[in-house]
């Protein structure tokens, strides 16, 4: 049989099997069972979706960029080059590239929320409504560190969707995610929350993503995460796969942070983001221990920027801001989008520890300035081993200079590290400086060993590394 035969083969038996049930299906229900013709009752969330699908459309992109001859025309006959390359006179013709993401009708004046890696670069943007009305859209305002982007569609009494307050989501809360994945039009599917305030991912410059099973895929980007009432409670931003396709771990930008940065967007035209002036790291467990803290919550302070807020209200290197606002921080991350969110200018009270005592401080913060940040996060990773395989040498204002830190820092640098040591385990790497051991300054190989051999099974280093300082703990 030929290949061809054995697909028709194949075919015809699966139409044959097809009608042979259908006909077994009528044969035996009209002889044992009756088949009801009362309209089938509203079931799960059709009637949440009804309202929440119209206001979710899909963001079709334009984007032209400028041709070479790398890419397709890298493997063009020498012929046709010459009449397109350098010595040519004619230009390579621009490439246009489409796309497509989702968006959220936020308002019926036709504010578009989505996210700005959907928009950025385009030179045409049009919104798809779910009647199939296509709207040319236009950027009112970008934030690229939050992957945050409004737009705006010339049309009234649109559908929208209401936010609702994310900070009240947990573990285990129906969600749907309404988009456009790979193109083929709006979707929606059903998951749950699966975990809150997940960050460094390394994603975004701010996270504080809502974790759901939800399927997302390409193209769902910029679309709504709602919760069991149909009101918006993330912007679906990302997923994690090594496929690029749905593994059920996708990230949503909370309804809280896209709201705040919306209204900053509408108002200053951009986020203005306030600063704390601090380098701040996780409490880690063998930190916890270390600092004596009865859990690894809060953010361990690893730098204060001279002359900064923070400096100002009394905040060292080595305390643990543990609430703000009255509010518990629980990690570093928490403390930086705080931080960030809230309106330059403002006073905030801060509950730190410090030596095992709790310390109440006010810093008023300042605005960014694309310095440091309002707290610039440092994650290393601890060692439970021995703190053995470090070659130390002194540090010299020279060797300082080409290290990138100032030439009056004193300490010993890092020359060499075992690479299966606790060290390396630790994140200790060549050309990093330890300016302490257990809060007491090294300003020499022999104070630095002397230093460590004193801390018996505890040692906790300071390190500076090309200007920026973190802690790290060696048991």
């Amino acid at each position: 049989m030929t290949r061809k035969n054995s697909k028709a083969l194949i075919f015809s038996l699966a139409a044959g099997l097809t009608v042979a049930v259908a006909a077994s299906a009528v044969q035996h229900s009209s002889s044992v069972a009756t088949i009801s013709s009362a309209p089938a009752p509203t079931a799960g969330y059709r009637d949440v979706l009804k309202r929440v699908t119209p206001a979710v459309v899909d963001v079709l992109v334009t984007k032209v960029t400028k041709a070479s001859m790398e890419g397709p025309y890298s493997e063009m006959d020498p012929f046709f080059r010459r009449f397109f390359g350098p010595e040519g006179q004619q230009r390579l013709p621009d490439r246009r590239a489409q796309g497509a993401g989702s968006g959220v009708i936020i308002n019926k004046d036709g504010y578009v929320l989505t996210n700005n890696h959907v928009v950025d670069g385009a030179t045409d943007i049009r919104v798809r409504m779910r009647d199939r009305r296509e709207l040319k859209a236009t950027v009112l305002g970008r934030d690229e560190k939050t992957d945050i982007a409004i737009l705006r569609i010339e049309s009234g009494n649109l559908p929208f969707l209401k936010f609702a307050d994310s900070s009240t989501l947990e573990v285990g809360d129906t969600v749907f995610a309404v988009g456009n994945p790979f193109g083929i039009g709006q979707t929606a599917t059903q998951g749950i929350v699966s975990a809150i305030g997940r960050s460094g991912l390394g994603i975004e410059d701010y996270e504080d993503f809502i974790q759901t099973d939800a399927a997302v895929n390409k193209g769902n980007s910029g679309g709504a995460l709602v919760n069991a009432n149909g009101d918006l409670v993330g912007i679906n931003t990302a997923i994690m796969s090594g496929s690029g396709g749905n593994n059920g771990v996708a990230f949503a930008i909370p309804s809280n942070m896209a709201l705040g940065v919306m209204d900053q967007l509408l108002k200053n035209g951009k986020v203005k983001r306030a600063q704390l002036g601090v380098v701040v790291q996780p409490v880690t467990p063998a930190l916890a221990r270390s600092f004596g803290l009865k859990d690894n919550k809060g953010a361990l302070i690893g730098e204060v920027t001279p002359n900064s807020p923070a400096a100002e209200a009394g905040i060292k290197a080595g305390d643990v801001i543990t609430s703000m606002n009255g509010k518990p921080v629980d990690d570093n991350n928490q403390l930086r989008n705080r931080i960030a969110m809230t309106e330059p200018g403002s006073k905030v009270e801060l509950e730190v520890i410090r030596d095992g005592q709790v310390k109440s401080l006010t810093a008023k913060l300042s605005e960014q300035s694309g310095g440091k940040g309002s707290a610039a996060n440092t994650d290393l990773e601890d060692s439970s081993e021995a703190p053995s395989g470090i070659d130390v040498q002194e540090l010299t204002p020279d060797v300082a200079r080409r290290l990138d830190i100032s030439p009056q820092t004193q300490g010993v640098v890092i020359r060499n590290v075992s690479p299966e040591s606790a060290a390396a385990q630790a994140g200790l790497r060549p050309g990093d400086v330890i300016l302490k051991v257990n809060k007491k300054s090294v300003e020499s190989t022999t104070a630095f060993k002397k230093e460590v051999k004193n801390a018996g099974s505890d040692a906790v280093l300071l390190v500076n590394r090309a200007g920026r300082t973190f802690f790290v703990t060696l048991q």
